[in-house]
């Protein structure tokens, strides 16, 4: 279960990343209040998840998923550059994700 919270919490955190560019620096009432919301409930989440699991752990895990997350909703909502390069890295990532969760 703990593994479960923490997945969410970093569905979370790109909600609020993403979230962020909606805002348009804080100007936008409903953006800013959804973001700041989701960003409540990712750290509430993180919280819980760290009950069982160890703090380093869920924190690159919880990280990653948003910086994975949040680097591929950038390409396909915004026109972020999608170069073999910056995919490649973002695979990187996603894999030492795959990693810290089979050794833990």
């Amino acid at each position: 279960m703990p593994w479960i919270i923490l997945t969410l919490a970093g569905i979370f955190e790109i909600a609020w990343a993403i979230g962020l560019k909606y805002t348009e620096g804080f100007t936008r009432p409903l953006p800013t209040a959804l973001t700041v919301g989701a960003m409540i409930v990712s750290i509430g989440l993180l919280g819980l998840a760290l009950r069982d699991l160890p703090l380093g752990t869920a924190y690159a895990i919880w990280t990653g998923i948003g910086a994975v997350g949040t680097a591929t909703l950038g390409i396909v909502l915004f026109g972020d550059p999608a170069h073999a390069a910056r995919l490649f890295c973002i695979g990187l990532i996603l894999a030492g994700l795959v990693g810290l969760k089979l050794v833990s």
